[in-house]
């Protein structure tokens, strides 16, 4: 791991949980809904936050959000959000507790219209294809793309909350629809090889 140091992405940092998150999953393409909606709910709850926070919280998401299953998570009732707000794993925020409920039943209207969130997501591109930028410093990398301003309009339109698109963007970057690693970094050509 040592000599890949110098070709990683800078904020990878030294963190083991981020280098392992850049390393392994990060920039690479996710074809599968239950991932995507996973990265949904993970995106979402970041908003204000920092990411390490939530990755540092993530098996607490999974144990408290039934794995990320989006049918169970659709069907949570007003008692699991109460009685979310007293577990530690989580960001114990109501709204957003809230929100990843009603994200979860819009998730799955996409998913009766488009055939797929993936599909639905690749909609919003040119060609349907992903993109990969050719980035050389940190600094270059947008906060916003013409892509996740259109995709967080629409799913604002359809009732999403807390997915604006600065947080649309970052979960773009993370599903690997947009591949920003960097000129260099030793994941840039490896990461559209993860499908799953």
């Amino acid at each position: 791991m040592k000599d890949l140091i110098n070709t990683r992405c800078g904020w990878a940092g030294t963190d083991e949980l981020y280098i392992k998150y850049h390393d392994e999953e990060w920039g690479k393409l996710v074809t599968d809904d239950n991932i995507l909606f996973e990265f949904l709910v993970l995106e979402s709850a970041q908003a204000g936050l920092s990411w390490i926070t939530i990755l540092r919280k993530r098996e607490g998401y999974r144990k408290a959000f039934h794995g990320f299953d989006v049918k169970k998570v659709a069907q949570m009732t007003p008692e699991d959000i109460e009685r979310l707000m007293q577990f530690d794993g989580i960001v114990k925020n109501r709204l957003k507790i809230k929100s990843t409920i009603n994200n979860a039943k819009l998730f799955m209207a996409i998913q009766e219209e488009f055939g797929s969130f993936y599909n639905y997501t690749l909609s919003f591109f040119p060609d349907g294809k992903p993109i990969v930028n050719d980035f050389k410093t940190l600094s270059q990398i947008p906060a916003t793309s013409p892509e996740s301003d259109a995709m967080s309009k629409d799913m604002k339109k359809r009732g999403f909350k807390f997915f604006g698109s600065t947080i649309c963007y970052a979960h773009l970057q993370a599903a690997g629809f947009i591949n920003d690693h960097l000129e260099g970094c030793f994941c840039k050509s490896t990461a559209c090889d993860r499908h799953s």
